[in-house]
């Protein structure tokens, strides 16, 4: 049997990706979310980063599924699950966020009346995936070329769901594609849907509801359901990275 040793992305971040998330304003994240399901963090990684983990993208060993989204009604495009181990950065990623974003969470939770609260720790909410069978690690690299394009959908992949997850423009609009924008839908009680598109410049991330957030309305909480997806590329490529906290069955 062959083991794999870890892949580093040779990135050197100045400053540390523990000490750049966590000078992040979370009080206005927090607040955008709240308002508006979704929150934009500029220039969370550099260009060269960027660069580095694009470059991923070819290098098979480090994944454990490709997915072509025409062969299963998703759209057009690509993306390749990581295996474990996770490359560092993205790692470093998922494990500085998470923490920030567990109160918010709890906070949603009991709003809407969930039961479920999630520990202040990545790595204790994955021991819980991993305990009911959510082995499969889920951050992600999609791929986009002309006339590609991603339709709306939830990533949920098993019983356990955090319920934000984060996505990081890896190219440069203008640039490297056109077209290709962030949109997300809200679905409020008895309304039609609301769409939104976020403004995503190479380096920023968004946080956004994976399925739901509640609402606060003159007659009390409701719950808003969200999807996510990507408009039709017009030119180019455009990569992005996905960052999702909980794992899959």
């Amino acid at each position: 049997m062959t083991v794999r040793a870890k892949i580093k992305t040779d990135i050197v971040s100045v400053p540390p990706i523990p000490e750049r998330v966590n000078a992040l304003e979370w009080q206005r994240v927090s607040q955008d979310l709240d308002s508006q399901g979704n929150a934009l963090l500029e220039n969370l990684i550099s260009s060269a980063e960027c660069r580095t983990l694009a470059e991923l993208y070819t290098k098979e060993a480090i994944f454990r599924r490709r997915i072509i989204m025409e062969q299963h009604g998703y759209g057009q495009g690509e993306y390749k699950y990581f295996s474990y181990p996770l490359p560092d950065m993205i790692d470093g990623l998922r494990m500085a966020i998470y923490p920030h974003l567990a109160p918010l969470a709890n906070r949603w939770n009991e709003a809407m009346g969930i039961d479920v609260r999630y520990p202040a720790q990545h790595a204790d909410f994955i021991a819980r995936c991993h305990e009911a069978g959510q082995i499969r690690p889920t951050p992600l690299l999609l791929q986009y070329q002309t006339g590609d394009y991603n339709c709306l959908h939830q990533d949920l992949y098993g019983e356990h769901v955090f319920p934000l997850q984060v996505a990081i423009l890896l190219s440069e609009p203008g640039t490297d594609f056109t077209g290709g924008e962030f949109v997300l839908t809200e679905q409020r009680p008895r309304r039609q849907a609301r769409p939104e598109v976020v403004p995503l410049r190479q380096g920023d991330a968004v946080i956004f509801a994976v399925h739901r957030r509640p609402m606060q309305s003159i007659r009390g909480i409701y719950k808003v359901n969200l999807r996510h997806g990507v408009s039709r590329v017009r030119s180019g490529h455009r990569y992005t990275l996905g960052i999702i906290f909980h794992d899959a069955l």
